[in-house]
């Protein structure tokens, strides 16, 4: 079938997470079927290293995500653990930290506007 595509996780080719045009520090991912180019829509993995930290930024869609390993924590203080499934709904706001890295499955329906590439309140 030359419609499907298989990813493997064991065998995936991170590359600097560049989604709001900068490179974030400690933050990679591999591409599944996301794309800017079609409204921000579809999947990929994130990979977070120790001391990670994301931009702030308002959701313009749906963004889920699965945690597949260690812990993410959000900026209210919630920590996403293996296995937590979360949804932010569009307007909603954060940002996250993870002190000993994560990786997270995340599906998108809509781009991310960063509200301040500097992370200040």
């Amino acid at each position: 079938m030359q419609k499907r595509k298989i990813t493997n996780l064991s065998k995936l080719k991170f590359k600097p997470f560049n989604n709001y045009g900068i490179n974030i520090k400690g933050m990679s991912w591999h591409k599944i079927s996301y794309n800017k180019k079609n409204g921000g829509n579809g999947s990929y993995i994130l990979k977070m290293d120790p001391g990670a930290q994301s931009l702030k930024h308002i959701h313009t869609g749906y963004e889920e995500f699965l945690i597949l390993k260690g812990t993410l924590k959000d900026y209210d203080g919630k920590i996403f653990k293996k296995d937590d499934f979360v949804t932010f709904k569009p307007g909603s706001k954060h940002f996250s930290y993870t002190k000993n890295g994560c990786l997270i499955l995340v599906f998108m329906r809509g781009i991310n506007k960063p509200i301040n590439k500097n992370n200040k309140k």
